[in-house]
């Protein structure tokens, strides 16, 4: 059994489903891994305990009063910008992990450029060809609104926006060097090969996805027309739900919805509840919402089976705005042969794999999200639940078991 190591910025428990089963299916195909990531306190609960890999854990934040926490983050902020602190001690702890044991190759996961300054160092000093996945990408967000910082900056306007272009190319000339130096680049759309391709010429797509075990088909009827999202708003300028508010407030003036009968179901965190409040009070559509706090993983495939319409929140694509997002929800609701409305259609990568699976509407206008929504409406009130059929070929792409055999044959191909 070869053995891989693995650097990420985060890892189940916390937020980090790419990796996490990753590592559940990796030792089907011959490779074991182990794991160093960051200590993080993510409100997000793993479907299974990484009990089958091998952790350590890197703590850049040190236990402190609730008023310093701010403080704290911004003193660990200002040392990473200006020397690079974070990636500097996760190198110094993963060389104690490689003093203890071989690996035939490095493996590295990040949304920015953290950790892989600290993985190309380690792959040059122990001679190890390194993968750099990229989840996501500076690239991919509107650059004034600073949708990739981890805090919301408290400073006024101008201020900020230097802050933030600095920070831009800071991450971006540490994240190009690396992928320049890597053997290979992993990311999760065509839009993100496009783009990294740039800096490494073996750039491949592996998508996110949903992990068979945990995501498929169940019967479970509902007497009332649910339509669920799962997950985080970043903000409206990402995750825009306006159409969504906009249909219910025609459709309820229609007559053709009633709260009684239809429920808008959220499953968010803080933040996301009050960007859900206030379109909601846009539109006067209040009463149709209900807003829950996030659920333990294990209990999503549960909520996604009972819906009616499984609710996706993008926007349009263009050079102002996003590009490329394909979030691991989309691949989870395929997987339930559940009805996706995607609002607003990214007129992109989403829409285009929204439409090749034959699941759903990926909407530009508010007749299109009216017209999906009686259709799908009617089939529930006939049936007493809603279906599609996705292609067996494209949920066989998205399996988080094939994908584990993609990248165990391009870790392979790097440690020959």
């Amino acid at each position: 059994m070869k053995r891989v190591l693995i650097l990420c910025d985060v890892f189940p428990p916390a937020f980090g489903p790419r990796m996490g089963f990753l590592c559940k299916y990796l030792p089907l195909y011959g490779w074991e891994a182990t794991v160093v990531a960051e200590n993080t306190s993510d409100e997000y609960t793993a479907p299974f305990p990484p009990r089958f890999v091998e952790t350590r854990w890197v703590n850049f934040y040190p236990q402190c009063p609730q008023w310093l926490r701010n403080i704290r983050w911004l003193l660990t902020f200002a040392a990473d910008v200006l020397v690079g602190y974070k990636d500097l001690k996760m190198y110094h702890e993963v060389k104690k992990v490689c003093r203890a044991q071989h690996f035939d190759a490095l493996l590295c996961s990040t949304f920015r450029s953290f950790p892989l300054v600290a993985a190309s160092r380690i792959a040059q000093q122990y001679n190890l060809p390194m993968i750099a996945d990229l989840r996501d990408i500076l690239e991919q967000c509107p650059q004034e609104k600073g949708e990739y910082t981890e805090h919301k900056l408290k400073m006024p306007p101008l201020i900020r926006q230097a802050v933030l272009k600095s920070f831009r190319k800071m991450h971006l000339r540490r994240r190009n060097k690396a992928l320049r130096q890597a053997a290979a680049v992993t990311t999760v759309s065509p839009w993100h090969v496009e783009t990294l391709s740039r800096y490494n010429h073996r750039t491949e797509l592996i998508y996110n996805g949903y992990d068979p075990e945990l995501f498929y088909p169940q019967t479970i009827p509902s007497r009332r027309f649910l339509i669920t999202y799962t997950g985080r708003l970043l903000s409206t300028a990402v995750n825009n739900p306006a159409l969504l508010m906009q249909a219910l407030r025609k459709l309820t003036d229609e007559g053709f919805l009633t709260p009684e009968r239809c429920r808008v179901q959220w499953y968010v965190d803080e933040a996301s509840r009050r960007v859900v409040e206030q379109e909601a009070s846009k539109e006067g559509v209040e009463v149709y919402m209900d807003i829950n706090s996030f659920v333990p993983a294990a209990e999503v495939p549960r909520l996604l089976n009972g819906s009616s319409v499984l609710l996706l929140l993008t926007n349009l694509s263009s050079d102002s705005g996003t590009h490329g997002i394909m979030t691991t929800k989309f691949f989870e609701y395929l997987a339930v042969g559940k009805p996706i409305l995607c609002v607003r259609s990214d007129e992109d990568c989403l829409a285009a794999a929204l439409k090749e699976a034959q699941a759903g509407l990926a909407a530009s206008t508010l007749e299109e999200v009216c017209d999906f929504l009686k259709q799908q409406y009617a089939l529930w009130q006939d049936k007493g639940q809603t279906s599609v059929t996705v292609p067996p070929c494209i949920l066989q792409r998205y399996s988080r078991k094939e994908q584990a055999e993609r990248f165990s044959l391009l870790l392979e191909e790097v440690s020959l």
